[in-house]
């Protein structure tokens, strides 16, 4: 077959996402970091990027929170070394902490076309959902959509109801998104009886480790890092390309615990 010469470098340039693996990072270290993407991919020094990590306990309340779901006590949270940070994502209050893989993706929508239209903000969260459950599906856990309740879900069996595995608040300006999603893998659930996981008091929480008794693949964070990082690629039908910091055309500053 003979090449595509028609296809030139500024087209295959933007076909690739640049994904970034930062290991463990405080929360106001990460908010930095997307503030610096978004304003370098906004300046188009960058291309479409993907920020994948995890954080030290914290609390997130987004735009729609409530501060009554956060049930421990100011005192109690302190106690624990747990922070809490107002964001301007989507959503109510969610936690972050070790074993939970977060992703953040810097994606300049309009990039992207879907059914010949440009990509919008629910095509997008719906984009986020599908290649975590295509991610889910490597682990041999069915997962899936619940209308009105963002996220990603499993499906529910007998007297056991759907559980929550993924939750996702984001945040666009300008065509330009940040916060993204958050996947339980190895995560201590008990943290998550500090709140009301989303404003949402009537399901649980799970994880990856807890779903996955049936795969082949062990449910390690490793590997739930290759499966989310292989689908992201697909579903937003991009080539991903492994990066450290400094091989981006621009100064990180990143300080990771």
């Amino acid at each position: 077959m003979k090449p595509n010469h028609s296809v030139g470098l500024p087209c295959l340039l933007s076909m690739i996402l640049n994904l970034i693996h930062l290991g463990r990072v405080d929360y106001a270290t990460g908010l930095d970091l997307q503030k610096q993407l978004v304003e370098a991919r906004h300046e188009n020094r960058i291309g479409n990027t993907l920020l994948l990590l995890e954080h030290p306990a914290v609390l997130t309340l987004g735009r729609n929170s409530s501060r009554a779901n956060i049930l421990a006590s100011d005192e109690f949270l302190a106690y624990r070394g747990v922070e809490i940070h107002e964001i301007n994502r989507g959503g109510d209050v969610t936690y972050h902490g070790p074993g939970q893989l977060v992703g953040y993706p810097i994606l300049d929508l309009r990039s992207f076309t879907l059914n010949g239209r440009r990509v919008g903000a629910v095509d997008y969260v719906r984009l986020l959902e599908e290649a975590l459950i295509r991610a889910l599906g490597d682990f041999a856990i069915p997962a899936q959509r619940i209308a009105g309740r963002t996220g990603v879900w499993t499906i529910a069996g007998g007297a056991i109801p759907e559980k929550k595995i993924a939750a996702i608040g984001v945040h666009i300006s300008r065509g330009i998104t940040s916060h993204g999603f958050a996947l339980n893998v190895t995560t201590d659930l008990r943290d998550f009886d500090l709140i009301v996981p989303c404003g949402i008091s009537d399901r649980t929480v799970t994880s990856l480790e807890l779903e996955a008794a049936d795969s082949v693949a062990p449910p390690t964070m490793d590997n739930a890092i290759n499966s989310v990082a292989r689908h992201f690629g697909r579903v937003f039908e991009h080539q991903v390309l492994w990066l450290e910091p400094d091989q981006l055309p621009i100064n990180l500053h990143v300080a990771a615990k």
